[in-house]
């Protein structure tokens, strides 16, 4: 497996993924006001990610410039259908990964990673990539499914079959206290650490990280 590999499963289910609904509405609102209270208007954005682009086009009109990228061509031509319906002058959709934004480095104000990390092949070297991306005290906001915090079936029996059979991509396991100092060790300093989710059981912190 790879990330070519992960590109294809993404591209596969970028029909799929568009359709569906988002779980929880209220907390996925929730995360959207938290982000913006944290977006000037003067801000470079990076969305590293984005998927068909629902959040990008939520955001985006608040800030300068908004570039948001995914690995999957398929998400990224969803997402460029809803902006041709939709326009937003300050946004940009790409399809590539943190590792091939070299030539960016200093250039964002902020990057954005919403159910991201767990889905990368590195994550301490997603997270120094990151860290090259920033600005100097540059934000890193994320929210990230922490599968060790969850029932250990999911991670132990239910993902290694799907994978099995090709209906799940390659995906991390840490809990949420491993996520923290993975973030840390990348040269970040963490300024919040919240819970979302209105039912109660979600187990993806949002996390906002200052580049050190």
């Amino acid at each position: 497996m790879s990330t070519a590999s992960d590109a294809r499963f993404w591209d596969r289910s970028s029909r799929r993924y568009a359709r569906s609904a988002i779980a929880d509405q209220l907390g996925y609102e929730r995360t959207l006001e938290r982000t913006r209270a944290h977006l000037r208007p003067t801000d470079d954005v990076l969305e590293l990610g984005c998927g068909t682009g629902t959040t990008a086009l939520r955001l985006a009109s608040g800030v300068q410039s908004y570039l948001a990228t995914d690995l999957s061509r398929g998400m990224i031509a969803i997402a460029e259908d809803k902006l041709a319906a939709e326009p937003v002058p300050a946004l940009l959709f790409r399809t590539a990964t943190a590792e091939e934004l070299v030539h960016d480095e200093g250039r964002f104000d902020v990057v954005l990673g919403f159910n991201y990390l767990h889905l990368v092949r590195d994550v301490p070297g997603t997270l120094r990539g990151i860290h090259t991306l920033l600005k100097p005290a540059g934000l890193f906001i994320s929210k990230t499914p922490c599968l060790g915090d969850m029932n250990p079936l999911i991670r132990l029996l239910l993902l290694p079959a799907m994978r099995a059979v090709g209906q799940a991509p390659h995906v991390n396991s840490f809990d949420t206290s491993a996520l923290d100092q993975l973030i840390t060790g990348a040269g970040f300093d963490i300024l919040a650490l919240e819970t979302h989710a209105s039912r109660g059981r979600d187990r993806r912190p949002y996390i906002v990280a200052r580049r050190r």
